[in-house]
């Protein structure tokens, strides 16, 4: 598995973490906590982390599905998040990986 991190600032870290573990709670596997949640994909986990400045993202793939569940996980936020206009994704591997892929 690869496994990439990103912390996206906003003030509306708790909101958005609870409205994606509600829709993708639907049809996906979903553990949540009170500031934080875990989805399963599957093939793939999204875990999130909110926190009072800002949404902490990790997400963990095969590497060869890694950078499609990065847009997926970044769509479904900026959706929720659609006020604040695109937030910033600074994605960082930290699976020990010396690629990084780029920002979405």
């Amino acid at each position: 598995m690869a496994i990439v991190s990103a912390r996206v600032p906003t003030p509306n870290a708790r909101t958005y973490m609870l409205q994606l573990s509600k829709h993708w709670g639907h049809r996906l596997d979903v553990t949540q906590f009170e500031d934080s949640a875990r989805i399963e994909f599957g093939h793939a986990v999204c875990e999130l982390t909110a926190r009072p400045d800002a949404l902490m993202v990790e997400v963990s793939a095969a590497p060869k599905d890694l950078e499609r569940m990065q847009a997926v996980v970044v769509d479904h936020i900026n959706r929720f998040a659609f006020r604040e206009g695109p937030l910033p994704f600074e994605w960082t591997r930290t699976d020990g990986a010396a690629e990084t892929p780029t920002s979405a």
